[in-house]
């Protein structure tokens, strides 16, 4: 998402029709439209490993993960986003009769890059939190590091905040019971810190 790039101002109706017939990918805040940028070799990989990695465990389990080509709406149509991987326990419900925009998500991966950062953990994570109700976890993976920021919704209505990183680590999901294993998540990527490298494998 390239925030600066922007069109004018478009209701829900006009974004969608827009969007649905676009080469391009765009996210739409209070009806302000910002096309995708292109994604790094990293970005991509993660992903695709966190795809696999989740995809596996929700075998024969009332949950489902949606890939990055289908949209998230939040409940006052402010914002419409495609997550990096979005997960929904139950049957999906969808805005329309297109079924290409989500509205009830139970987990939400974001795989953060430099032009977004600021975004998905502002105002989007705001709007994701108090305009999704059955949003359970929203998780941050870096792409520069082993390290996933874990943020998990709690009784009382507020957000639990937990940080997983280093290869030997896992991240539990008890939401979708589903354990992330970091090596797995950076499996083919490097890390260097000072002068050693940490290279992520796929676990056996």
């Amino acid at each position: 998402m390239s925030l600066p790039q922007t069109l004018p101002v478009f209701t829900s109706e006009e974004y969608l029709a827009l969007e649905r017939a676009s080469e391009i990918r765009h996210e739409c805040l209070d009806g302000s439209v910002y096309a995708m940028a292109g994604e790094s070799p990293e970005h991509s990989t993660i992903c695709f490993n966190l795809a696999v990695v989740i995809g596996l465990q929700l075998r024969d389990k009332p949950c489902r993960g949606f890939s990055p080509n289908m949209k998230v709406r939040t409940n006052d149509s402010g914002l419409y986003a495609y997550p990096d991987l979005m997960v929904v326990c139950g049957e999906p419900r969808f805005h329309d009769e297109r079924r290409d925009v989500v509205v009830n998500p139970t987990v939400i991966f974001e795989v953060l890059s430099p032009s977004t950062e600021a975004f998905d953990r502002g105002e989007k994570f705001l709007r994701y939190r108090t305009q999704i109700a059955t949003l359970t976890d929203y998780l941050l993976v870096s792409q520069t590091k082993p390290l996933i920021e874990h943020f998990s919704s709690q009784p009382d209505g507020t957000w639990l905040y937990t940080a997983v990183s280093g290869l030997s680590e896992t991240l539990s999901l008890a939401s979708i019971d589903c354990q992330l294993p970091l090596a797995e998540v950076y499996s083919r990527l490097n890390f260097f810190i000072g002068e050693t490298t940490q290279e992520g494998e796929m676990a056996s």
